[in-house]
């Protein structure tokens, strides 16, 4: 069985996440982008990551290529050869820090789905509710009334006086 690329294990951290296929999940975000944010930055940052993911393995065939059994590459292939090597260094640690970044969006998504469901939202909720009723001007001595607001504009000026 061959070794799991990064894009199968962002693709795979994607799923399990939303619990559903990627090409489900690749349609909502492009129909809907606005109803799940971090769906879409997901995504995004897979497509990325699926760019970077085929560069990696262009620069590894090539690596292969210089370096196989029995052939021994031409001086002038010396430069292509460290050349291909630091691309793909290069390629293999974006790929993970495009893993890393997904792997956080999963972490938010999965932060925010807990923190609706726990009674001390519900509860600060409530207390910025009841301070927005009660707001009062600081010189205010607690206890009196709140006066209300003009609830229309101004009267109109009677004109120009010249």
């Amino acid at each position: 069985m061959p070794d799991t690329t990064a894009l199968d294990q962002a693709t795979s951290m994607i799923e399990k996440a939303w619990a559903q296929p990627i090409e489900a999940l690749e349609i909502l975000s492009v129909r809907r982008p606005c109803e799940d944010p971090l769906l879409r930055s997901a995504m995004h940052i897979r497509t990325a990551l699926a760019i970077t993911d085929n560069a990696a393995a262009v620069h590894q065939d090539r690596l292969h290529a210089l370096t196989r059994p029995g052939y021994v590459p031409a001086y002038y292939e010396l430069d292509r050869l460290v050349s291909s090597a630091a691309d793909l260094r290069f390629a293999l640690a974006e790929s993970g820090a495009h893993v890393q970044a997904i792997r956080r969006v999963v972490e938010a998504r999965e932060a925010s789905s807990t923190a609706d469901r726990g009674p001390a939202v519900s509860l600060s909720r409530a207390a910025v509710a009841r301070s927005g009723l009660a707001a009062r001007a600081p010189s205010q001595v607690p206890g009196q009334p709140v006066p209300a607001a003009a609830a229309g504009p101004s009267a109109p000026a009677s004109g120009p006086r010249r």
